[in-house]
């Protein structure tokens, strides 16, 4: 079956694609950050002890990459690294896997969803595995030259 692509991150909601003969996967970086009102000390424990620096709507960090399939960032690290929930949206009762992007573009499997990750925080680094499921590009001018997207611009 053919495979076709949409770009998630120019999109705001829900939205059905069809297209017929055709597999449609969602592609591409989303940030829904947290309300800077709900930062609070829990979650500077987490960036102090653990080095996730949960993303707030006072703070979103500019991306530069841009995967397949979609990647909703939730976190990043120190280290110029991001965490995010693959191919949905994130929140507690998620069953998306959470991937780790690092500075040079390598992706990584920490955890099969948000709950093992939390439960898990604390070795999250050491977790890590190669996850070849998802393929990071420079850009989406990148990703277009070898992959058929589909323009919902009329």
């Amino acid at each position: 079956m053919r495979k076709v692509y949409l770009d998630r991150s120019e999109l705001i909601g829900a939205i059905c694609v069809n297209v017929e003969d055709a597999e449609v996967i969602l592609t591409g970086i989303t940030i829904f950050p947290m309300s800077a009102h709900d930062k609070n000390e829990e979650y500077q424990q987490f960036a102090s002890d653990y080095d996730i620096q949960f993303i707030f709507d006072d703070d979103i960090p500019h991306v530069e990459f841009f995967t397949v399939p979609h990647v909703d960032i939730i976190a990043k690290d120190s280290k110029g690294g991001f965490v995010g929930t693959v191919y949905q949206q994130c929140d507690l009762e998620s069953d998306a896997p959470i991937c780790y992007i690092n500075r040079d573009l390598e992706c990584f499997i920490i955890s099969e969803n948000v709950e093992d990750f939390l439960s898990n925080i604390g070795t999250w680094q050491d977790n890590l595995k190669p996850y070849d499921k998802i393929i990071v590009y420079r850009s989406k001018a990148e990703a277009e030259t070898e992959l058929e997207f589909i323009d919902l611009s009329v």
